[in-house]
């Protein structure tokens, strides 16, 4: 079921750095959620640096990343500390969150998508790929772009 154009759903999780992100706080500003399967594994990585180089790119069209998976707060300390990141990553240990953003399969693995929250809290763009796949910063970077 598609999320465009409706609501996002609330969500209330900790980074690596043990800091609450919560949906209610980042009203009035844009929201990029990326689910990705697992830290530090190939595809992953790629994508989430990929996003991390662009940084200034995404942050001039006011857009804060936050990348969201099951792994532990401690597996995305090392994560980020690895590869600095300069996002925060979520840990979504019950996979609720990923449940109610369609982003969690039938065989409970995160599925590789994103999505774009605007000021209001609306989801304005989402996009899925298989797992062995990503848009990189310059495809998401558009796409932005054309709903500005």
């Amino acid at each position: 079921m598609s999320l465009k154009n409706k609501k996002a759903p609330v969500f209330s999780l900790y980074d690596s750095d043990n800091q609450l992100h919560e949906l209610e706080k980042y009203k009035g500003k844009k929201v990029l959620l990326v689910f990705y399967p697992g830290d530090d594994t190939a595809v992953c990585t790629k994508q989430l640096c990929s996003y991390n180089s662009g940084l200034d790119d995404f942050k001039e069209l006011g857009v804060q990343i936050l990348g969201i998976n099951q792994d532990s707060l401690d597996s995305h300390k090392k994560f980020k500390e690895k590869y600095k990141l300069n996002f925060p990553l979520l840990s979504d240990p019950d996979g609720k969150i990923c449940e109610s953003y369609n982003a969690k399969s039938l065989f409970g693995t995160i599925k590789r998508s994103t999505f774009l929250i605007n000021e209001d809290s609306t989801v304005v763009f989402e996009n899925e790929v298989l797992p062995v796949f990503y848009k990189d910063r310059e495809d998401i970077l558009k796409e932005i772009k054309k709903l500005l």
